[in-house]
C-alpha cells in the first residue's frame, strides 16, 4: 500500500462518494503515514472519481456510502475499497494501517427504488442524498456510476 484516499470534508469522512469535492490523500511508507494532503476533485463525480484516484496512484479508498457503479469502477481501477466508514479521516487512515478499521458493508448508496419526487435517494446508512444523473440515456448514466434511472 502506497496511497490511501478518504472522501473528505472538514476533517471527517464525507458520506457520499459520488458527491465528494475533496479527498484526503495519505502517502504511506513502511506502514506509516509519511505525508498527507487534501486534493480537490475539480467537480468530477461518480465514476470519473475512480479514474482520478487511479491517476493519483491511490491503492485504497476509505469512504461512507457508495453506489454499485462506483464500486465497480474502483474495482476495475484496482483500488481496494473500505466503505461505510464514518468519523475522523485521519483516525480512519491510522486504523487501516493498524488493521483495525471497521467498515459497514451494508452502508452503500443505492440509486434504485427509494427516490422521492425531487430526485433524492436514501442510502442504507440512513442518509438521504440528492442525486441527479446528467444524462437521459440509461446506459450512459450507468457508465458514469449513477446506477441508472427507475
Amino acid at each position: 500500500m502506497k496511497k490511501i484516499a478518504c472522501t473528505y470534508e472538514a476533517g471527517e469522512i464525507f458520506q457520499h462518494f459520488g458527491h465528494t469535492s475533496q479527498f484526503k490523500i495519505y502517502e504511506v511508507s513502511d506502514g506509516r503515514i509519511t505525508q498527507a494532503y487534501v486534493a480537490d476533485t475539480a467537480g468530477r463525480g461518480h465514476g470519473a472519481l475512480a479514474g482520478l484516484l487511479k491517476d493519483m496512484g491511490v491503492d485504497v479508498l476509505i469512504c461512507g456510502g457508495i453506489g454499485q457503479g462506483a464500486k465497480q469502477a474502483l474495482e476495475e481501477a484496482g483500488i481496494q475499497l473500505y466503505s461505510g466508514v464514518t468519523g475522523d479521516a485521519d483516525s480512519a487512515a491510522a486504523s487501516l494501517l493498524r488493521g483495525t478499521l471497521v467498515q459497514n458493508a451494508e452502508a452503500n448508496c443505492s440509486h434504485h427504488g427509494s427516490h422521492d419526487n425531487n430526485g433524492s435517494h436514501s442510502c442504507t446508512d440512513g442518509h438521504s442524498h440528492a442525486h441527479h444523473c446528467h444524462s437521459d440515456n440509461e446506459a450512459s448514466c450507468k457508465n458514469h456510476g449513477c446506477g441508472g434511472h427507475n
